[in-house]
């Protein structure tokens, strides 16, 4: 059986694999392939503010504790927080249930290593094979053996005060007048109660979590929430977290968008001024704008691409001894603070830097011109490679000749539908559009359903 994805475990609620009982058998997987014979022996396991987190918050710890393991529930809380807290509380494991950005029938469950990052590919292989196997139940200890559970009521205020520790003391907000979508996730309390007490006013909305409005029509997802409310509030910035408050993306003060591209350029820049950008690099995945490539050669920082996906941005930063990367989707990796995409801590640090330098986030990236970026998906059927399609490989070919250096082309399959996804950079935005056009109708003719 396969469970994991490239984040963790995810499906529909009460349908495999996210079934109860079929998170009780992960949870005795969890159980069987990290215990060992000394040490505490505990997981974390924190949520978003999905109705259905009780469910499998229940089932999970009930199939950890099962097989002699703790575990310290903390609720709600962002997915960099439960990093964190597994990292300075020294345990085992840390698990978040979420499904990220999806809407709320969806449910995951992420685990995090005691040193906070995702778990190792034969790890994960090791729990696939631990849950198909009927046999490795019966090993289940008694008595005394069988694991307790615990509660850590402080969990959310220990990371807030982590993250404000991540500026210099000092330094307040005072005089910024700041909007913040939670998207009715795990950060509806604390982005918030972070950014007032360092003296920002705050405008919270989509903070009203009720187990089924998580995502809905909020959030990174859908800007113009935060957009509508900084102009009528006339806010300086509006910040705005997916679910598990991984990632975040901003509004500038006229409401248009900063994605988490602008947001690595800005901040790669100010590092290596401050000559704390390790190996002067960032790294991105193919999908950051060729912008921002242009935008770091100018200031002599390398961008190194990866496949898409925080995964392997991390993987190659670990590979590379990098300390900055991320997505333009709003993962941003700063090992210095965190070892994942870290919502609140990204957005403190913008409004560190707009304090620092007395600058709106609209003059901070004036200086970065995005290329016009058209993406297509186009639904195929069956299994072939595009790429073993002469006709395909052919279109691709002559348009990258087309762009002459002047953009770029990347054609890539589906990692989650039976799709092939088509992205066209070009400096000329109608140019970008006939040309992901013209390989978008050859993919459909060749392999359409």
């Amino acid at each position: 059986m396969k469970l994991f994805g490239t984040d963790g475990i995810r499906g529909k609620v009460n349908r495999s694999p996210m079934t109860p009982e079929n998170v009780l058998r992960i949870g005795m997987a969890i159980a069987s392939a990290l215990k060992t014979d000394h040490g505490r022996n505990m997981v974390l396991i924190g949520k978003d503010t999905r109705l259905s987190g009780y469910m499998i918050e229940s089932a999970l710890t009930s199939g950890i504790c099962s097989m002699g393991m703790n575990v310290t529930l903390v609720g709600p809380i962002p997915t960099p927080g439960i990093a964190f807290l597994t990292r300075t509380l020294r345990l085992d494991a840390g698990i978040v249930i979420s499904a990220s950005h999806n809407p709320f029938e969806d449910n995951g469950i992420k685990i995090f290593s005691s040193a906070g990052f995702k778990l190792s590919d034969d790890l994960e292989k090791e729990i696939e094979q631990l849950v198909a196997d009927e046999r490795f139940p019966a090993k289940r200890p008694t008595n005394e053996k069988v694991g307790r559970a615990y509660r850590l009521d402080d969990a959310a205020g220990r990371y807030i005060e982590y993250i404000k520790s991540t500026i210099p003391k000092g330094i307040d907000l005072g005089g910024l007048k700041v909007v913040v979508d939670a998207a009715n996730g795990a950060a509806y309390k604390v982005t918030p109660w972070l950014l007032r007490e360092l003296g920002a006013e705050v405008i919270s909305i989509n903070d009203k979590p009720d187990g089924v409005n998580i995502n809905d029509n909020c959030g990174s997802l859908h800007l113009e929430c935060a957009a509508k409310a900084v102009k009528e509030h006339n806010a300086h910035i509006g910040i705005a977290h997916d679910g598990d408050a991984d990632r975040t993306l901003f509004v500038d003060e006229k409401g248009s968008i900063v994605d988490g591209d602008m947001i690595l350029g800005i901040w790669a820049s100010e590092l290596k001024k401050e000559e704390k950008l390790i190996g002067n690099s960032v790294v991105a995945t193919v999908m950051t704008n060729l912008g921002i490539e242009k935008y770091l050669a100018r200031q002599r920082i390398k961008l190194i691409r990866t496949k898409v996906g925080d995964r392997y941005v991390v993987e190659e930063m670990k590979r590379g001894g990098y300390n900055l990367g991320g997505e333009q989707s709003g993962h941003i990796i700063f090992f210095d603070y965190n070892t994942t995409g870290d919502g609140p801590i990204t957005a403190l640090q913008v409004l560190y830097l707009m304090r620092k330098k007395n600058r709106l986030i609209s003059e901070l990236t004036s200086d970065i011109e995005l290329y016009p970026q058209v993406l297509l998906n186009v639904p195929v059927s069956g299994k072939k490679d595009f790429k073993e399609v002469p006709e395909i490989t052919r279109v691709v070919e002559n348009s990258t000749r087309k762009l002459a250096g002047r953009g770029r082309i990347l054609v890539r399959p589906s990692g989650t539908e039976p799709k092939v996804r088509v992205m066209v950079e070009a400096e000329d935005g109608g140019m970008a559009k006939a040309v992901a056009e013209d390989i978008a109708d050859v993919i459909k003719k060749k392999l359409g359903g």
